[in-house]
């Protein structure tokens, strides 16, 4: 195969994240307690309010602590103090203290294909945060390039695309995100590979586009998968 350009996600793609903020949700319903919600009716709450906040503040715990603490406002049966909020902050706080546990076959994968490819990392996030967790993988030296934006829409690829110039049919978007990795880099004219998480965050579920030739879409259960087809 020719030198393909290969921009990767970072989150639920190289390492585990959205199960770090389900735990957070489950400590904060657990502290809520609330008298005849469900975790699930709860959680439709929180969704809510983060499907707004998103387009305003982005995403992130420090993000994410603020969304719990509209939630705990809207939803908590009793007086609300300082300790409490203090409370709701920590569920989300903690988030960034657990390690960075990669995805199976991530390492052995990203130095084959950094030898034989480009290499971009493309997240979105709070960029401080987002940097920590890159520099604590310590895969960043797999990369030749590096981009955190504030949302991975269309135009979020095709920008990319001209920085760098990508050449379309030799790129390709490799993520765990219909929303955010798959179906814009394919509105973008790339080639894309899905790689489906079993916790993907539920407000990126999309269905997934199909791709106009001469772009592909592969699917893919492993991210130790890629050797095959690069």
């Amino acid at each position: 195969m020719t030198r393909q350009h290969l921009i990767i996600d970072a989150d639920d793609t190289l390492w585990e994240n959205n199960i770090f903020f389900e735990k957070a949700f489950d400590e904060f319903v657990d502290f809520l307690d609330h008298s005849h919600m469900s975790p699930r009716q709860v959680r439709d709450v929180l969704d809510a309010i983060e499907a707004v906040n998103a387009r305003i503040h982005g995403y992130g715990s420090k993000n994410f602590g603020r969304n719990l603490i509209e939630t705990y406002r809207k939803l908590a049966e009793r007086p609300i103090g300082d300790d409490d909020f203090a409370t709701v902050l920590s569920f989300a706080e903690r988030i960034l203290d657990h390690p960075i546990l990669f995805r199976p076959g991530v390492e052995a994968t990203l130095a084959y294909l950094h030898e034989k490819h480009e290499l971009t990392l493309f997240t979105k996030g709070h960029p401080d945060e987002q940097r920590m967790k890159i520099d604590r993988s310590g895969l960043g030296p797999f990369f030749h390039h590096a981009e955190i934006v504030k949302e991975k829409h269309v135009s979020a690829y095709l920008s990319l695309g001209e920085a760098k110039g990508f050449h379309p049919p030799s790129t390709w978007m490799i993520g765990n995100s219909p929303k955010s990795d798959i179906n814009p880099a394919l509105a973008a004219g790339y080639n894309a590979v899905f790689l489906p998480h079993p916790r993907t965050w539920i407000l990126e579920h999309e269905e997934l586009r199909q791709a106009e030739p001469p772009a592909r879409l592969i699917v893919l259960e492993e991210f130790g998968e890629l050797r095959g087809c690069f």
